[in-house]
């Protein structure tokens, strides 16, 4: 058959299907004689239903599955034969006007956009690096340290200080009138650390066990609860208990804690550096394809499919339907989430991938089987039975298709980064883990 294919505009196409009525109906007969072997009825033993009760019953049902099958199946061959590659389902109309004998339909649909990826010596793409120095195993040591304190009562003549754990009771009021959320018995936290308010945790400073104190705040303007951000509110401060915390030393004791075999704080901080490398990799690595795939983006020329762009606002909207019930949101599937907040992502995101896509095809970036496996291997280094993550990813397909992607991007950047005008910036250790 010879498909004729109108262009309506960029990347809409347009092709006529035309059917047989006699084909159409031949199959509704064979479909209902076949339904009729089992179908039950009042008044009919099973597969004695006579075919003027089956096709009342269920003649319309079969139609409309058959014209979907056809209508499909016709679909199909015509853009295998004309080669064209759509994007997202077609949309069918009745047409008008067809020959005695036949019903024809319109198709109109998308294809995928031809993708020019640009000149990639022209992008320009910043190469971070980062050190992992002796300050940040120090940090990391302290952290591991305040993980295993303790807490022992401080005397009664002492006042609360820096890093102690305090507990109070506090009841705040504004214009004289309690509000929600703003009282508490038995409440601790520990001072200097950012649990509370840099007013509250100044006013509890210095105060001695048995303590009240009565004290201003002001919420700030983006605080997170709406009733009282902007406000002044008066606080009234009881201090129940203070402790001071201590800190365990770095010696082997706190090594072997930590799992190091020989127990020396040598090997202890080895394993902290080696375990920060390989962070810092995974987070220099993303930062920098996170670069190139900005730099692709303004480099590559393309037309979006608008039926991808839609079905990735769908599966974003999804997503956040699904955060929401996870969060305990009321009836969470129904929330009335406008489409339009996800458009600019959605389609970022599509073009993105097209262009990946594309740059994958044309220059064989797909991920080798020893890439895979050396990449699972290395994310399975970081957890205490590394063989079990590695059977965990390797028994899963969608999990393989996840470490599969990441792969592609690594190749994908390693590429680009080999073109592309590259300048290279040396990160500080915080600024990376923060970002």
């Amino acid at each position: 058959m010879s498909v004729q294919v109108e262009t309506l505009e960029k990347l809409e196409r347009r092709i006529t299907l035309t059917l047989p009525t006699d084909t159409i109906k031949s199959e509704v007969e064979t479909r209902l004689k076949r339904l009729a072997r089992t179908v039950k009825a009042d008044g009919f033993r099973p597969g004695k239903v006579p075919m003027s009760v089956v096709a009342q019953r269920y003649g319309y049902s079969v139609h409309y599955e058959v014209m979907n099958d056809k209508v499909g199946e016709k679909f199909n061959e015509a853009v295998n034969e004309a080669k064209l590659r759509v994007a997202g389902a077609p949309r069918i109309t009745e047409k008008d006007g067809a020959p005695e004998g036949q019903v024809a339909f319109d198709a109109t649909f998308e294809v995928y956009p031809e993708v020019k990826l640009g000149d990639l010596s022209a992008a320009e793409v910043e190469r971070v690096s980062t050190e992992v120095t002796d300050a940040a195993i120090d940090k990391t040591l302290d952290i591991l340290r305040k993980q295993r304190r303790t807490f022992q009562q401080r005397a009664a003549a002492d006042g609360a200080a820096e890093g102690d754990r305090v507990t109070i009771d506090f009841e705040g009021k504004i214009d004289g009138v309690p509000f929600e959320g703003g009282k508490a018995e038995g409440f601790q936290f520990i001072i200097g650390e950012g649990q509370m308010l840099e007013q509250f945790d100044q006013a509890v400073r210095g105060m001695k066990a048995g303590e009240s104190k009565t004290f201003p705040l002001q919420f700030p303007a983006d605080y997170h609860g709406k009733d009282v951000a902007g406000k002044e509110a008066d606080f009234l401060v009881t201090l129940k208990k203070v402790e001071a915390q201590h800190l365990p030393d770095i010696n082997e004791a706190l090594a072997k804690s930590l799992g190091i075999k020989d127990g020396t704080v040598e090997a202890l901080r080895a394993d902290i550096k080696k375990n920060l490398e390989r962070e810092v990799k995974f987070r220099v690595l993303a930062r920098n394809k996170s670069s190139v795939m900005e730099a692709l983006i303004k480099v590559a020329e393309l037309d979006v499919p608008k039926a991808l762009v839609a079905g990735e606002v769908e599966r974003m909207t999804e997503a956040a339907r699904a955060d929401l019930k996870k969060r305990g949101v009321k009836d969470a599937e129904n929330a009335p989430i406008p489409a339009e907040i996800f458009e600019p992502q959605a389609e970022r995101r599509v073009r993105l991938g097209l262009v990946v896509g594309e740059l994958v095809r044309a220059n064989n970036l797909q991920a080798k089987p020893e890439q895979l496996q050396a990449h699972i291997e290395e994310m399975a280094q970081s957890y205490e039975r590394p063989a079990e993550v590695v059977r965990w990813y390797l028994g899963d397909r969608s999990r393989m298709a996840e470490v599969e992607a990441v792969v592609i991007e690594n190749n994908v950047a390693e590429f680009v980064m080999a073109k592309a005008k590259v300048a290279d910036k040396v990160v500080p250790f915080d600024e990376l883990m923060v970002g």
